[in-house]
């Protein structure tokens, strides 16, 4: 094998150690297969200059925000999924979501943890939220969000319940942008302090 064969997969193992996650959460985190990104790693299959590239950005912005404690998409996911009851996965929902809010700001790069794409929240509902609230706060900011935050409506309706409100006062207090995917939730609800 030449030697620029060699430095790619030396970068790209070097590059998953560097993510925190396992082989198969980064290739999901980049957008391919773990069996592709094995291939990638084995040397048998050569990945584009702009996947390689990808791959050591992302990596490296996960390794800073897991330094920082920082949530990602994918650490924001992951909550969700472990979350005990709804209410907790409200809160790492909007926690995730908070921070990335901080690495927008930033402006230095570090908001590439969000780039990596999350594995599924086992919920539907919050699946596609994550991925609209992303895309949104990409988009507020004034920077293009991620491709796997473009997401399609939900086919039914996502109303979660609401201790104050009945289904027609969520449906009226929902912003545009979230119930063009069929989830309604009032925009206060969506306020943290």
């Amino acid at each position: 094998m030449d030697k620029d064969s060699l430095a790619v997969i030396e970068t790209l193992n070097r590059a998953l150690a560097e993510s925190g996650l396992s082989q198969a959460a980064f290739a999901t985190a980049l957008g391919t297969s773990a069996s592709r990104f094995s291939t990638y790693r084995t040397g048998s299959t050569k990945p584009t200059a702009q996947f390689f590239l990808r791959a050591g950005r992302i990596a490296r912005a996960l390794h800073a925000a897991r330094e920082y404690r920082i949530m990602t998409a994918p650490a924001t996911a992951t909550a969700i999924r472990e979350a005990h009851d709804e209410e907790w996965a409200w809160r790492m929902l909007l926690q995730g979501r908070d921070h990335l809010r901080l690495l927008l700001r930033r402006r230095d790069g570090s908001e590439a943890a969000w780039e990596a794409a999350p594995g599924t929240t086992g919920h539907p509902g919050f699946d596609t939220l994550l991925a609209v609230l992303t895309a949104h706060e990409f988009r507020t900011a004034g920077e293009e969000p991620p491709g796997w935050s473009k997401v399609e409506a939900l086919a039914d309706p996502w109303v979660p319940e609401h201790p104050f409100l009945d289904r027609d006062e969520i449906i009226e207090q929902t912003p545009d942008y979230l119930a063009r995917v069929n989830i309604f939730v009032p925009a206060r609800d969506l306020v943290t302090a």
